[in-house]
């Protein structure tokens, strides 16, 4: 069985297919606004078919962007519609308790990540998600609840924000430097953006483990997202990379469901 699993955050979405409990393929594709829900078929379609894959019998999708969402609900209406689907979101089973003020209010990515990280690591756990607009914290708890977690600007926003408010700066690519302390303006804001979001991260990564007043060797810190290696190299907190760990979680979605 070829199971279909959308991934659609504000900046990329990742599509991916599983057969069984293993991810055979995956693909990144720009989160276009303007798409409509046949573009958005032949795109997976194309790529289901082009990796000469089984026909899709099953899709699970979360998504962020209202917009997208509901080109993509039209899409799975039209070609989907006799298949098992699952749309994280009210009313969906995802098997973990949401302990926030408003539950509603979180997103479905977070919560699906919160998934993966209980079920496949355990609890307690922090999901480190560096996509391109933020950089994001979820915290789940050594009960294997979901806690909440914290929301950082993206690196990448970031840079891209300095180069717009700086007059005397200018888009650079992110990449380390050569040393920490840059020795003309590229390099110092490669090393601002490089080692600072590390430190960033290991802060809130630590913050996060005082909180929950764990023994840090027994917390994992999970990193996930498009934009993470660069950062990730020079982290000292990280305990796992996955990339494809929201893949994962609308995996176990489904099977919840289904």
């Amino acid at each position: 069985m070829t199971l279909l699993t959308l991934d659609v955050g504000n900046s990329q979405s990742v599509i991916g297919a599983f057969e069984g409990e293993k991810l055979v393929e995956h693909w990144t594709v720009s989160s276009q606004t303007q798409r409509t829900a046949d573009e958005w078929h032949l795109l997976a379609h194309g790529f289901v078919r082009a990796a000469g894959l089984a026909d899709v019998q099953a899709v699970a999708m979360c998504c962020t962007v209202p917009s997208i969402q509901v080109e993509l609900k039209a899409m799975l209406e039209r070609y989907y519609g006799g298949l098992p689907v699952s749309i994280v979101g009210p009313g969906v089973k995802t098997g973990i308790p949401i302990h926030t003020d408003n539950p509603r209010e979180v997103g479905a990515d977070r919560i699906v990540n919160a998934l993966a990280a209980a079920e496949v690591y355990g609890g307690p756990a922090i999901v480190v998600d560096m996509n391109g607009t933020a950089t994001i914290f979820d915290v789940v708890d050594d009960r294997n609840r979901y806690l909440g977690g914290a929301i950082a600007p993206a690196v990448e926003l970031s840079l891209e924000a300095l180069a717009r408010r700086g007059a005397q700066l200018r888009a650079v690519e992110l990449a380390v430097p050569r040393d920490v302390i840059g020795k003309n303006t590229v390099e110092a804001v490669q090393s601002g953006a490089v080692y600072g979001f590390a430190g960033l991260v290991d802060g809130m990564v630590d913050r996060i483990i005082e909180s929950l007043e764990a023994d840090p060797d027994d917390v994992a810190v999970i990193a996930t997202g498009a934009y993470a290696d660069v950062v990730l190299d020079h982290c000292t907190t990280i305990t796992s990379r996955d990339p494809w760990l929201t893949l994962t979680g609308l995996r176990l979605v489904h099977e919840k469901n289904y």
